[in-house]
């Protein structure tokens, strides 16, 4: 019949339609196995009769011997006489015919023979019905017998001949009762061949021979769609899926140079109709979502072209919106019923597929007011929708997070036209617009904020659910702050605002009410949570009053304060969603520095201490240590562990950015000095020691893992900074004056800081830690005492001029003297650890000695050198023999007693 390429379609037409036939009648034979078992189960029960019940008073005495422990005997006294009972007659015998005649056997499973010939051969036969079809044609059309319309008139026929067949043999087996439901699903096989023969017949009569013009070709094609989804009716879910593909691929087949989008989505909402009403009417869940995804794809069409038609657009996803909302949504109008308080999956998602497909339109329109008014009746209906059918609650968070989508769009949509609110506090009360896209943008944000705002306050207490109030409050709290985020970065440009300073004020003015109002009811599902939301609103707004209201920096320190009043919230109300709450500003705040660790950018200042800093940072650790301590008040979980986290790196990052800005005298971007490498050593030191203590009382992993984090920090500025990098013995650093320079802050203070750190850290941690950091603070100890010595002879420049006798010798009595204070303080204190470092300096003193010493000294500073070493070295030996570990004399024996 047909040649060309549309021999390979109708095979696979024929084949996709013999697969088909095949799951619908593997389903009909899953439902006869289901029916035999239960007929087994019904004759079963029939067979074992349970014995006839006997009064209670009867059945005690038996009750009683089954017992294992007997009950004790009665004393020997005058007998009991036995109760009296009343006889009971035993129910009268079943003497019909049913009661003799034994219950049937039980059907046992079909036998290899059966399964081959009620099945398989089958469906083979309707797989060879429809391909004999094709071959039978293909063989006239290549002997030359038929032409085109002799073929594409035969092909209607045969489509007609299995379509009649599969009706004929429906109603002769009667398949609309269970009771004779057919092993393998003859009627729907034939009828899937039977469409698919007419599908590929109307196709070939169109793009193979040209018989139909496009309007012709669609409208039949869109007909057999149609009267396959109304078959599925009669024959089962196999046909309703070839209906609903064939339907929605037939735009795809039948196409043309320049397409109408109004036949095409007229068309695609009868198919959405037919396909919802036949998903209603069966409760085929997997008909309706195959629907909506097929329906939003076909959105896509014309997005991405210049001249976009935004009216059929509109239409095609506000009558899917409509459709969706009159037979999908469970419990709104002719929608399947559902438990009152169940939020329904498809229910909520047919309509945020639509809201979506609104959306997309909005944006790829260039926010065209038609596209803008349909984007805000499908949110409005959403509304609607949600709140008489509280299955629909989730599609509120769609519709939300849609909103948020398209006036962020719109907010960063480059427009220099566009109007930029002036700053300052002596600015207008509001904007002015100067074209409508302005005004229409204006006045759908205020339907938008107030639609979702009062009806998620007017639904607490609507509901038993606890979820369906909280998703209210939740995107009545969200959305309007969202809009008021996007309107302000777009009609201000994120610059000082006080018109939207007091649009935020007034916010959470209206939010603050709501929480004083919703505190006072009595108490609902979901109640105490949606009281926390709309407070934690209110800290928000009035964050962004701040914001607008100051300088850009403000923001950071707006989201850390409300950081902090969740925490106190929560603190009030033990709600879990508040302390999570609390940890996600933090990490906000924290991902904001990440962008701009200079919080404002270039005006930052240049006032020591006192500049943007300490507000960026400060502000903000303080906020989030106060917020950890009230969330431990509580738990000691992930959301604490996130703010204390949260406070320590701004407490660090508040002590290094201020570092940085003295060292560099406000010009963040200068390379490092050795200032600025002693004072962050200094510092890190000082507070690992701080939280060595605090982890003491709070037992916090994020105090212990920051106490080490920051050691390891002044480890490694130590290393790389001052001893490499701004070493004053390898580079040309001034460190200035003889006794208080920078060899004092590079130095000596952080020998000491690292001794008290390992004593912090002695018996908290490993041995092997604290000994650690103890062999840093003698290293620094060292160092200072060397670089103090060069300064002496050198003068503030140390890596310059040579190296004289007078001064190597004096390197070895300054080492000899440091050796020697370590070992008194050792004895005073009774320290193991401070003799112990005694003696590594005076072993350094003695490598010295004869490796640089007796080859670079000569003469007196020769001989000085090793004398002094020497007498040093015998007083320490006396003071250890003497002192330390001066053996006891045994006292001589008692003399024995003359007997």
């Amino acid at each position: 019949m047909f040649d060309g390429p549309f021999d390979v379609f109708t095979l696979i037409i024929a084949i996709a339609a013999f697969f088909i036939a095949i799951k619908a009648s593997s389903q009909a034979a899953e439902l006869r196995r289901r029916l035999s078992s239960l007929e087994e189960m019904f004759y079963a029960q029939r067979q074992v009769q349970p014995p006839p019940l006997a009064p209670a008073w009867e059945q005690a005495p038996a009750t009683a011997t089954a017992a294992t422990e007997p009950p004790p005997l009665a004393p020997e006294s005058e007998p009991t006489p036995p109760p009296v009972t009343e006889e009971v007659s035993p129910p009268p015998l079943d003497t019909s015919p049913q009661a003799d005649a034994p219950p049937p056997l039980p059907t046992p499973a079909p036998g290899f023979e059966e399964r081959l010939g009620t099945r398989w051969v089958v469906r083979i036969g309707g797989l060879a019905l429809a391909l004999g079809g094709f071959f039978m044609v293909r063989y006239s059309i290549e002997a030359g017998l038929l032409g085109p319309g002799v073929r594409v008139f035969l092909g209607g026929l045969f489509a007609l001949a299995l379509l009649g067949a599969g009706e004929w043999t429906r109603r002769k087996e009667s398949i609309s009762t269970i009771q004779a439901l057919p092993i393998a699903n003859i009627p729907a096989i034939l009828t899937a061949a039977g469409t698919a023969v007419a599908f590929a017949t109307i196709y070939a009569a169109y793009a193979l021979y040209g018989f139909l013009v496009p309007a012709t070709a669609f409208v039949l094609l869109g007909i057999v769609a149609m009267g396959t989804l109304a078959a599925a009716l009669l024959h089962g879910p196999a046909l309703a899926g070839l209906g609903v593909v064939g339907a929605f691929v037939t735009p795809i087949l039948v196409s043309s140079g320049k397409p109408d989008y109004w036949a095409l989505y007229i068309y695609l909402a009868i198919v959405t109709a037919a396909s919802f009403g036949l998903a209603r009417i069966r409760l085929w869940r997997w008909l309706a979502v195959t629907t909506i995804v097929f329906a939003v794809l076909w959105t896509f069409p014309g997005l991405d072209t210049e001249q976009l038609q935004v009216a059929p657009h509109a239409f095609h996803v506000i009558a899917g919106f409509v459709l969706a909302a009159l037979l999908v949504v469970c419990g709104f109008m002719f929608g399947p019923a559902i438990d009152d308080g169940e939020i329904e999956p498809v229910s909520s998602s047919s309509l945020g597929a639509y809201l979506f497909g609104a959306m997309l339109i909005v944006l790829s329109s260039a926010h065209a007011d038609l596209a803008l008014i349909a984007f805000t009746l499908l949110v409005a209906g959403t509304l609607f929708v949600a709140w008489r059918a509280p299955a629909a609650t989730g599609a509120l968070g769609a519709a939300g997070a849609a909103v948020f989508i398209v006036f962020a769009e719109w907010a960063v949509r480059a427009n220099p036209d566009m109007l930029v609110l002036p700053g300052g506090p002596i600015s207008g009360v509001g904007p002015t617009a100067i074209d409508g896209s302005v005004t229409l943008h204006l006045v759908t944000a205020a339907i938008f904020a107030a639609g979702f705002g009062i009806a998620g306050f007017l639904a607490q207490g609507r509901s038993n659910s606890v979820v369906i109030p909280v998703v209210w409050s939740a995107t009545a709290v969200a959305t309007p702050i969202a809009i008021l985020v996007a309107l302000y970065a777009r009609v201000a440009h994120l610059d000082r605002s006080i018109p939207f300073a007091i649009l935020a004020v007034l916010l959470a003015a209206a939010f603050g009410a709501a929480t004083e109002s919703l505190a006072r009811r009595e108490n609902r599902p979901g109640l105490a949570t949606s009281v926390a939301l709309f407070a934690t609103g209110t800290l928000g707004a009035l964050a962004l009053a701040l914001t607008f209201a100051l300088e850009k920096g403000w923001l950071t320190i707006a989201l850390a304060l409300m950081s902090l009043g969740t925490a106190w919230i929560s603190l009030q109300r033990p709600i879990p969603v508040l302390r999570r709450l609390a940890a996600i500003f933090a990490a906000i705040v924290t991902a904001r520095i990440a962008y701009d660790p200079l919080i404002v950018g270039d005006a930052v200042g240049t006032t020591p201490i006192f500049n943007w800093l300490l507000w960026g940072y400060g502000l903000p650790a303080a906020a989030f240590w106060g917020a950890s301590i009230f969330l431990r008040r509580r738990a000691d979980d992930a959301p604490l562990r996130v703010v204390e986290a949260a406070a320590i790196l701004f407490t660090a990052l508040l002590a290094f950015m201020e570092i940085r800005h003295l060292a560099t005298g406000g010009y963040m971007t200068a390379p490092p000095s050795l200032l600025e490498c002693a004072l962050q050593v200094c510092v890190s030191l000082a507070m690992a020691i701080g939280l060595e203590r605090l982890r003491l009382r709070s037992r916090s992993i994020v105090h212990n893992v920051g106490a080490i984090v920051l050691t390891a920090i002044a480890g490694l500025i130590s290393v790389f900074g001052l001893f490499i990098l701004e070493n004053p013995l390898l580079w040309h650093i001034d460190v200035g004056g003889p006794v208080f320079n920078l060899l004092l802050l590079g130095y000596a203070l952080p020998a000491v800081l690292m001794l008290l750190l390992s004593y912090a850290a002695v018996g908290m941690r490993g041995k092997v830690y604290a000994n650690t950091i103890a062999g840093g603070a003698l290293l620094f100890a060292l160092a200072y005492v060397t670089l103090e010595i060069r300064r002496f002879y050198h003068g503030p420049i140390l890596s310059t001029g040579e190296t004289t006798g007078a001064e190597q010798y004096t390197y070895s009595i300054g080492w000899l003297a440091f050796g020697v204070v370590l070992l008194g303080v050792g004895i005073l204190v009774n320290s193991e650890r401070a003799r112990l470092a005694s003696a590594v300096v005076i072993a350094l003193t003695i490598l010295k000695a004869f490796v640089i010493d007796m080859s670079t000294l000569t003469g007196v500073y020769r001989a000085l050198s090793f004398m002094c070493l020497g007498v040093v070295l015998v007083a320490i030996g006396w003071l250890y023999q003497r002192i330390l570990f001066r053996r006891q004399v045994a006292p001589p024996p008692a003399p024995q007693p003359s007997s």
